[in-house]
């Protein structure tokens, strides 16, 4: 179907589909592009939860999961048993945090990887090559950091920094990250470093990309180099990239409510 995700491609998502995964969602899943593309087209990140985050999983994309949620997109665990004359041998299980059922039988299985480590590609590739195996899935989704996001993180960090005026380590606690001591000894030493001495904000912006949202991350690079060796085939999947578009710069401080709301909630009651 000519224009399938298109309005997301217009946005700058990447979009790519592998195994007839097109023709699939197009002809027996005609719902479901939709409402993905309702989901992601009003996923924002306030650049501001990037930074108090820490690079763990922002509230965007906790946002957008609670997007999918609402659209039936639910967390499931598939069991499936091997069984000798009626009994039971062997079981494995198979935890997929998005799934859209239709029916009985017809399953979409969907995973978000923001930000994790890449080997988490092959759990989730695999996991699906062996549901589809088994029927249990017709087509596997994976939403993860598209080239644009991952390759554009420094500069969005540094533009941060510099809109918001922060040249020492003081700066940033009152957007809500403090970095460790050995984060700090690293910013320090290359700044006062005698040759080729850099900026606060040119440290900083290294040293917190570089351990946040390293190369051994997941990001789209790191996804085709599993699909380039066959992991997951020959699965129909559909992988869509975020793009860097999505972070947003005129939240200010009301961005941190949420985050501080969030870490307030998970501290434990004295």
């Amino acid at each position: 179907m000519p224009g399938l995700f298109e309005e997301l491609e217009d946005k700058g998502f990447q979009v790519e589909f592998r195994s007839h995964a097109k023709a699939i969602l197009s002809i027996d899943f005609p719902d479901v592009a939709a409402e993905l593309v309702a989901a992601l087209s009003a996923t924002t990140i306030p650049v501001e939860e990037i930074i108090a985050g820490g690079g763990g999983e922002s509230k965007g994309t906790q946002r957008l999961r609670r997007a999918l949620a609402a659209l039936g997109w639910r967390k499931m665990t598939f069991i499936v048993e091997k069984r000798i004359n009626g009994v039971p041998s062997e079981a494995q299980s198979h935890e997929v945090d998005h799934v859209r059922e239709f029916g009985d039988s017809q399953r979409i299985a969907l995973e978000i990887e923001w930000n994790n480590k890449d080997p988490f590609y092959d759990r989730d590739l695999e996991n699906y090559k062996r549901l589809h195996a088994d029927g249990a899935i017709s087509v596997g989704l994976i939403v993860t950091r598209g080239r644009s996001l991952h390759e554009n993180m420094r500069g969005l960090v540094h533009r941060f920094l510099d809109e918001r005026g922060i040249d020492d380590l003081e700066g940033l606690r009152e957007w809500g990250y403090d970095p460790t001591s050995r984060q700090r000894k690293a910013i320090t030493d290359r700044m006062s470093r005698v040759r080729n001495p850099v900026s606060f904000r040119d440290a900083f912006t290294d040293k917190f990309v570089s351990d946040k949202f390293g190369e051994a991350t997941t990001h789209w690079r790191k996804l085709e180099d599993r699909l380039q060796r066959g992991v997951g085939n020959p699965c129909p999947l559909v992988l869509i990239g975020l793009p860097d578009s999505i972070v947003t710069f005129d939240e200010g401080k009301a961005a941190l409510v949420e985050v501080e709301a969030a870490e307030a909630a998970q501290q434990p009651a004295i």
